[in-house]
């Protein structure tokens, strides 16, 4: 029988996105010819869909309110010039903005054409596009530009596929309303320097396998059927050099783990999934018998799914990687995704939930759907159907992964992320083995996201700020063990992409009793460490406890930070505390130590510390935590060294040790309320009296707890993962048969 034990390696290899590829062969083999052109519209919708949703305004109250609000947004400025200004500004600036509100209006305005029949709106994006024929061939390297990858119309690439996307679909909607000559004018003028420069200039960006080139393969293909133009599709399926190594069908199979996992993660998931439906919704419409939406098994709707999975009870996308916490399913790029998810994939009760929330719909076949749904619809749920569920990572599934324990329903729900992917590409974090924390919909122990003020102008252009790869990649900016103040893999990000950590078993399905366990040896040479999470419903309790084994092992003495970056106000800390009331310092110098001010700091009490805080949910708490007489305690603030005031200034309680094999045994208790209103608070104390370590070894880690009056025993094996592996462990004068690598007692009987 195979083991992994802690001391084991991961195979170290080198990661190429396209070698990720189970079979280049097979893409190749998948041949697009489009053969019927000429029909338009084609793109967003075909003639047909557009006849039933002019029935449909008709007839279903949200179809016609999301029609109104874009026929009164054009209504504004129909008739008008439309500026199309030389690009100068980054995000936030006059430039950008206008650029992209051009690009949302013509969209917008040829829908209105096909629903309305009125030249007025074909007119619109007419004029609008012939301004860009003239401006695009003229167009270079954008000014604001600071990378590689810059742009023409916008300081970044990116946005200029946005703009191919959009300008793509408006084009096809006014197609047979232009004539010959200004088709061409366009096609030549407002398109070809665009895709010139995406297949030629920036080809090596246009091949990436990259949230990027989603947006980029989309906007080539959409204006590759809008004007009929094979060769923009073939390089949009297929790369630049049309030989299946690159290119929107390797997108699909590089960018998914077989479950629908997203590399970059569930906040890119949502910004992706737009071009990956739309163009996929284009191809469909053009030849449905290429069953786009069937590839690798459905592997758009697992991501859709998979995403608002990854999601909080008001919507927002679980922060971590370069994440906005401000982001939710209401965004543009999932009403998109969800409407056409509808129509291709069928009905979902789930979606439904979804899609009140966002009370808008698209003006194509699959909005239409979801507004008469909700139109009939009684006793829509007032939250998606979540659950405990996990996700593997990389193309293979291969390459760790992600698992979201969950207990609770309704308002009640609490979640635990447990993140064990590969670093996620360049907008991965340092943060092997890391988690977070909600409850009632509250963020409790956080993941920073990314440092990013999007599309403000006056921070740094809407940019990702310094402080992003400076605090928010770096590992002590999340809540898993930092050894000697540096990040996984000192920071370097060329060397994360290369290694993954290994889940070595969980269970999910037991509402009572849920653990995942993995193991890295790569993060830190030297220092392997075994990260074991129970979520522990226990009986008459309405809220979970949450115990966190963290075993480490090493040949060499180690200084190691657990931080807990936690939301709320301090209420009580069991040890004392020396607060730095007249000069505050740096935390430290570096990976991200330098942007938190060191408040306090005191020594724990052995063998249990506590720490109680109360979030803004009105619930407090606790972290109860074995520690030893030399256990230093710390309370942290962001703000130090942040010149500019562009981080948050949040918490953050660090407990640091010093060794070699150590094992960290925290547990997390929700408890208690408190009701500003009618000045109560109740259960304000921690229930947990005491934590001992009773073994820990290569063998078996063995915890016990007491909670109140019950006594909480958890044995795990640390050297055999089997399920049915049947182990004997002996306890004073006990002796405990168990199967499989864990078990859990709840006063001295099976807790199961």
């Amino acid at each position: 029988m195979k083991t992994i034990a802690l001391q084991a390696s991961n195979k170290e290899f080198n990661f190429y996105y396209i070698k990720m590829f189970k079979s280049i062969f097979f893409v190749l083999a998948f041949t697009i010819t489009v053969n019927a052109f000429g029909q338009h519209p084609i793109c967003f919708a075909t003639k047909q869909e557009v006849l039933e949703v002019k029935n449909g305004i008709k007839l279903y109250p949200l179809l016609a309110n999301s029609y109104k609000e874009i026929k009164a947004s054009v209504d504004e400025v129909v008739g008008k010039d439309i500026d199309v200004p030389y690009p100068k500004d980054a995000a936030g600036g006059y430039t950008h903005d206008k650029h992209k509100t051009n690009y949302t209006l013509i969209y917008n305005s040829g829908m209105l054409y096909q629903l309305t029949g009125e030249e007025k709106y074909a007119k619109l994006v007419k004029d609008v596009l012939l301004k860009y024929a003239i401006l695009n061939p003229t167009l270079k390297k954008h000014p604001q530009a600071t990378s590689a990858y810059y742009g023409h119309l916008f300081w970044q690439s990116l946005n200029d596929a946005n703009w191919l996307v959009y300008s793509g679909l408006a084009y096809d909607c006014i197609h047979d309303y232009l004539t010959p000559a200004e088709r061409k004018t366009i096609e030549d003028g407002a398109f070809k320097p665009e895709v010139d420069f995406f297949t030629k200039e920036l080809k090596d960006w246009f091949n990436l396998i990259h949230n990027h080139a989603v947006w980029a393969c989309a906007g080539v293909g959409i204006v590759g059927i809008a004007t009929d133009n094979q060769d923009y599709v073939d390089m949009a399926l297929k790369g630049a050099d049309k030989d299946g190594k690159a290119g929107f069908l390797a997108q699909m199979e590089g960018l998914f783990s077989p479950d629908g996992y997203y590399a970059e993660g569930p906040y890119y998931t949502r910004y992706a999934i737009l071009p990956f439906y739309v163009f996929a919704n284009a191809l469909n419409n053009k030849n449905s018998g290429l069953k786009i939406f069937n590839y690798r098994k459905n592997i758009l709707q697992k991501a859709l799914v998979g995403a608002l999975q990854q999601t909080n009870l008001n919507g927002g996308f679980y922060s971590y990687n370069d994440a906005l916490k401000e982001k939710s399913y209401i965004s543009n790029e999932i009403v998109e995704a969800l409407d056409i998810a509808w129509k291709v994939y069928g009905k979902d009760s789930g979606l439904l939930t979804i899609a009140e929330k966002q009370n808008r719909v698209t003006l194509n076949a699959g909005g239409m759907g979801v507004a008469a749904a909700l139109n009939s619809a009684k006793n829509i749920a007032k939250y998606y159907p979540y659950k405990s569920v996990e996700f593997a990572d990389g193309t293979n599934g291969d390459r760790g992964g992600v698992s979201i324990l969950r207990t609770g329903s309704g308002d009640n729900l609490t979640s635990l992320i447990y993140k064990y992917t590969s670093l996620g590409m360049a907008h991965g974090h340092f943060d092997k083995l890391n988690y977070s924390l909600f409850d009632e919909g509250s963020e409790i122990i956080q993941d920073y996201g990314a440092v990013r003020f999007i599309n403000i102008e006056q921070k740094w252009g809407g940019r990702y700020l310094p402080e992003s790869k400076a605090l928010a990649h770096q590992t002590i900016s999340h809540n898993t063990l930092v050894v000697d103040e540096k990040s996984n893999y000192n920071g370097i990000e060329s060397e994360g992409e290369k290694y993954h950590p290994i889940k070595l078993y969980s269970s999910i399905d037991n509402k009572n009793v849920q653990v995942v366990s993995v193991l890295d040896t790569t993060a830190y040479a030297g220092v392997n460490m075994l990260r074991t999470i129970y979520m522990l419903q226990l009986p008459n309790e309405s809220k979970p406890l949450i115990v966190d084994v963290f075993k480490t092992a090493s040949n060499t003495l180690h200084q190691y930070d657990l931080p807990f970056n936690y939301l709320g106000t301090l209420i009580s800390s069991s040890c004392k505390y020396q607060y730095f009331k007249d000069k505050q310092i740096a935390f430290g110098k570096r990976n991200g130590y330098q942007f938190y001010w060191k408040e306090a700091e005191g020594i724990a009490n052995a063998p249990l510390t506590q720490f109680t805080f109360l979030n803004g949910n009105n619930t407090f708490y606790s972290i109860s935590s074995l520690t030893e007489d030399s256990t230093k305690v710390y309370f942290t603030r962001l703000g130090a060294n942040d010149t500019n005031f562009n981080i948050r200034r949040d918490p953050a309680y660090v407990l640091r040790n010093y060794g070699t094999n150590k094992t960290f045994v925290n547990v997390i208790e929700p408890h208690g309320k408190f009701n500003p209103v009618s000045e109560i608070s109740t259960d304000s104390y921690s229930d947990v009296k005491s934590i001992k370590l009773e073994e820990s070894n290569n063998e078996y880690t063995v915890v016990n707890i007491t909670v109140h009056n019950k006594q909480l025993m958890i044995i795990q094996c640390n050297n055999n993962y089997s399920k049915t592996e049947e182990h004997t462990y002996k306890y004073n004068d006990k002796t405990i048969n168990f199967k499989g690598p864990y078990t859990v007692l709840l006063n001295n009987a099976n807790f199961k």
